[in-house]
């Protein structure tokens, strides 16, 4: 079990998700990772948007929490430097890893209900905010 701590950046009606694509499946997840000793929620989901994205970002508020192989943290970010896409973490240099291929991409928020997004309650709660 580890505890993680996730990115929610939205834009124009989009949010940016990680397209996973592993053992022939594909399913998105939102950018973030586990929580490293002595960091909190906040800073490894600074670290997990400046590794998987490439860019640097302001958490705002949690707007969920999830109980699974840990407590998952989701805060509301905004981008305050860099481009989305321009992530150099080990998702993407550590080949031998064979964990498959991460893809970061904007994603229509109304087009959530009709994807494998994970955890599927973080994309509800994304929707009912901007409705």
């Amino acid at each position: 079990m580890r505890n993680r701590g996730s990115a929610i950046i939205i834009e124009h009606q989009k949010v940016v998700l990680i397209k996973r694509n592993r053992n022939n499946c594909v399913y998105y997840v939102f950018p973030g990772g586990g929580i490293e000793e002595g960091e909190t929620p906040e800073q490894t989901t600074k670290r997990e948007a400046f590794e998987e994205l490439g860019v640097k970002i302001n958490v705002k508020e949690c707007i969920e929490k999830v109980e699974f192989n840990g407590m998952q943290y989701f805060f509301l970010s905004e981008i305050i430097e860099g481009e989305v896409g321009s992530g150099e973490g080990e998702e993407y240099t550590e080949i031998s890893r064979d964990r498959g291929t991460y893809q970061p991409i904007w994603m229509e928020i109304k087009q959530l209900s009709s994807i494998d997004i994970r955890p599927k309650e973080v994309a509800v709660k994304i929707q009912s905010l901007l409705n």
